[in-house]
């Protein structure tokens, strides 16, 4: 079958995934529907939102479809209206089988990691947290389990020191768009053949998961190497950010979200997660090997800011204040 002719069905939410969307439509493919996710209240005001895949398939005048339920028969029927020969699939909820087998090309996922490492919800920022020099992204045709589906094609992304979340996503969106691309083509043209993912690995033991983000894991550890909590706030910069909480010269409390640091080994003896400022330059925090320097914070109520900025107008308590670095 000609690519052009192919009829899409695209399913997605955020910004990732409209950002593939996109790709797809300038591109001259035939999206004849996107599925996205319900409107939710979204922020301070509580608004209801639409979902940026939405917002792209409605400014591009694509039908949408909005579930709350994958599996109810009004919707199943709908998408066979449709007939669909492909469905891609990017940063979207598992679907069930009567969803997923029901194109005669197959269904395929974008996943932000080279599977069969790093499968589950959070890849970008789980390949950070742990260090990783390496990532890619990888299309695979969907099954019945979470991201196990055969491979059809993988595109590694090397990583940079310092890289954060946001930057990772980034290289996402434009390696994925290259890929998802090329699988269409390829399926189109029956060029490509699935490659079962235990072929890819000698010993599965050795695979990363990428369990979702929840609150706690957000929380800053002190008393991991430097090296380490520095990997920690990156992998979950700028969303959805690392915390610690702070006591100012006050006596109150506040969280304080930090987005950019750099490690410093040294010897000293102060208790893990101790605060040394000298309240005009410079933020950081003991760690057993040394400290970290936060660049980039946000105090609570208040907007994203460097740390030169931040104390200008703002002071907190240090200990350990003549340990400057």
């Amino acid at each position: 079958m000609p690519p052009m002719d192919m009829r899409i069905v695209f399913m997605g939410t955020p910004g990732l995934a409209s950002h593939m969307l996109q790709a797809i439509n300038e591109n001259g493919y035939k999206v004849v529907a996107a599925v996205t996710a319900p409107d939710r209240p979204a922020g301070r005001g509580r608004k209801v939102r639409r979902s940026p895949v939405k917002q792209y398939a409605l400014e591009n005048n694509i039908p949408v479809y909005q579930p709350e339920i994958l599996k109810t028969p009004s919707f199943i029927r709908a998408l066979e209206a449709l007939k669909p020969d492909i469905q891609v699939v990017v940063a979207f909820r598992m679907l069930p089988e009567a969803v997923w087998s029901l194109p005669a090309k197959g269904t395929f996922n974008l996943h932000a990691s080279l599977l069969p490492d790093y499968r589950g919800a959070a890849p970008i920022n789980r390949v950070i947290i742990n260090g990783e020099k390496e990532t890619g992204v990888t299309t695979f045709l969907i099954d019945n389990k979470l991201d196990t589906g055969n491979i059809l094609f993988r595109k590694i992304i090397p990583l940079q020191e310092y890289e954060t979340a946001g930057s990772l996503e980034e290289k996402v969106k434009i390696a994925g768009a290259e890929l998802v691309l090329q699988t269409i083509e390829a399926i189109a043209k029956g060029t490509v053949t699935p490659i079962r993912q235990e072929s890819i690995t000698d010993d599965p033991e050795k695979l990363h998961k990428a369990p979702k983000i929840y609150k706690e894991d957000r929380r800053i550890e002190w008393d991991k190497p430097c090296r380490d909590v520095v990997n920690h706030i990156h992998g979950l910069s700028p969303h959805p950010g690392a915390f610690c909480e702070v006591e100012t010269t006050k006596g109150q409390y506040t969280s304080m979200k930090v987005f950019e640091a750099r490690p410093k080994t040294a010897k000293h003896d102060l208790r893990p997660g101790t605060l040394i400022t000298d309240n005009k330059t410079f933020l950081h925090f003991a760690t057993p090997d040394g400290f970290v320097k936060v660049l980039q914070l946000q105090i609570a109520g208040k907007k994203r800011m460097q740390t030169g900025e931040l104390l200008r107008g703002m002071q907190f308590y240090s200990p350990a204040s003549q340990h400057q670095s």
